[in-house]
C-alpha cells in the first residue's frame, strides 16, 4: 500500500467474460478508511463486498492472529457479463475513491481488478480464511481446514461462497462476541432471532448453536441467501439438516420483515444504515428485546447512539475492537 493518496489502476480487466464470471475490485485501506471504502465499492457491486484484515497464520496454519495496525483489503464483485457495464463500474468506483483521498483520509491504496470465475471462487478464498477463535468458545472453521476441538468449543463450519461474513473483520467478531455474551446469560434459550444483512449466515448460525429456537436471516443479495442456507445446512441447523432441528431460514428482503416482534435482532451493518434503520429495527423487537448493533466506526458511535435513543432503544453495553464499536441495545 502507498503511504499516501495514489492514482488507481485496473491491473486486469474483463471484456465480455460470459456467465459465471465476476470482476473483483480490491483496495488496501487503513482501518479508519475501511467503512468509507466499503460504501464506495458497495455502490457498484451487486455481487457483495468483503473486508479482510491482515493476519498471520499460527499453530501450523490452524489458527490466526489479526494485526489491526496493518491495512485491510476491501473487495467487491461486479458481474463481468458486459464489458461496458463493468468498465463503468470500475470508473465510478475509481472516481469516488479519488474524491475520498482528496479529503486526506488515512492511506488508501490503488484500485486493482482481476477476473474471478464462480467455479474458482472457493479456491480463491482459501488463502484468506483461517480457523479463527472468537470470544471464549466460538470457533469459525473453514470447511477445508482442520481444528483441534476443545471441550467447550462451539464450532461454526463455514464456506463463505460469494457472500460477506467470514468472521475476520472486527465488526463481525464484535457481533459474534455479543451473541456469545447474551447466550451465556440465557437470552438466546428458546429465542426468536432476526439477522439483518445475514451475509454468509455466520451470526444466524452462531445464535442457533447457542440456543435460539428460530432464526430468520434477511439480505438484499440472493447470493447471501444461498450461502446462509448452505452454511446452515452444513452446521445442522438449516432446512434439510440431519440429526438436528431446523432453526435457521433465510430469504431475500430487508425491513420490515412482516414477522411478529423478535426477542433478539442482530444488525452488523454500517453506521449510516443503523441510523437510517433505527425505527424499523426497533419495530422488529419486542419490548425488552435485545438488539446487537455492529459495524460502527468509533467516530460514528455518538450518531448511532442518538438515533437509537430517539426511537426508544436504550444502549446497555458497548464493546470496542480497534476503531470499531458494537452496542448492546434494549427496547423500552
Amino acid at each position: 500500500m502507498a503511504d499516501g493518496p495514489t492514482g488507481r489502476r485496473a491491473t486486469r480487466g474483463a471484456g465480455d467474460a460470459g456467465p459465471g464470471a465476476w470482476l473483483e475490485l480490491s483496495v488496501a485501506a487503513d482501518v479508519e478508511a475501511v467503512e468509507a471504502v466499503s460504501e464506495i465499492l458497495g455502490r457498484v457491486a451487486p455481487g457483495g463486498t468483503s473486508v479482510e484484515p491482515a493476519f498471520e497464520l499460527t499453530d501450523e496454519g490452524l489458527g490466526a492472529r489479526v494485526d489491526p495496525t496493518t491495512p485491510a483489503i476491501v473487495r467487491a464483485y461486479v458481474p463481468a457479463r458486459d464489458g461496458a457495464v463493468t468498465a463503468r463500474a470500475v470508473a465510478e468506483a475509481s472516481d469516488a475513491l479519488g474524491h475520498l483521498q482528496a479529503f486526506g483520509l488515512r492511506p488508501i491504496g490503488e484500485l486493482t481488478t482481476r477476473l474471478v470465475h464462480e467455479a474458482d471462487w472457493a479456491e480463491a478464498w482459501k488463502a484468506h480464511f483461517p480457523v479463527l477463535r472468537v470470544g471464549r468458545r466460538l470457533v469459525i472453521r473453514p470447511t477445508w481446514r482442520r481444528h483441534r476441538r476443545e471441550q467447550d468449543d462451539v464450532v461454526l463450519a463455514l464456506d463463505p461462497g460469494m457472500a460477506f461474513g467470514t468472521g475476520l473483520h472486527p465488526t463481525t467478531r464484535l457481533c459474534l462476541a455479543g451473541v456469545e455474551s447474551i447466550g451465556d446469560r440465557g437470552l438466546l434459550d428458546g429465542a426468536r432471532v432476526l439477522d439483518v444483512g445475514c451475509g454468509s449466515g455466520i451470526l444466524a448460525i452462531a445464535a442457533a448453536k447457542l440456543g435460539a429456537a428460530a432464526v430468520l436471516g434477511v439480505d438484499t443479495d440472493p447470493i447471501a441467501i444461498e450461502a446462509t442456507d448452505a452454511n446452515a445446512g452444513r452446521n445442522g441447523v438449516g432446512g434439510g439438516s440431519r440429526g438436528r432441528r431446523s432453526v435457521v431460514r433465510a430469504r431475500v428482503g430487508s425491513l420490515p420483515t412482516g414477522e411478529p416482534p423478535f426477542d433478539v435482532v442482530l444488525a452488523n451493518l454500517i453506521a449510516g444504515l443503523l441510523v437510517t434503520l433505527a425505527s424499523p429495527l426497533r419495530d422488529e423487537l419486542r419490548p425488552g428485546g435485545v438488539l446487537l448493533a455492529s459495524g460502527i466506526f468509533i467516530d460514528r458511535e455518538t450518531a448511532v447512539r442518538a438515533a437509537f435513543e430517539n426511537v426508544g432503544l436504550d444502549v446497555r453495553d458497548q464493546t470496542v475492537e480497534g476503531e470499531w464499536v458494537a452496542l448492546e441495545v434494549v427496547r423500552r
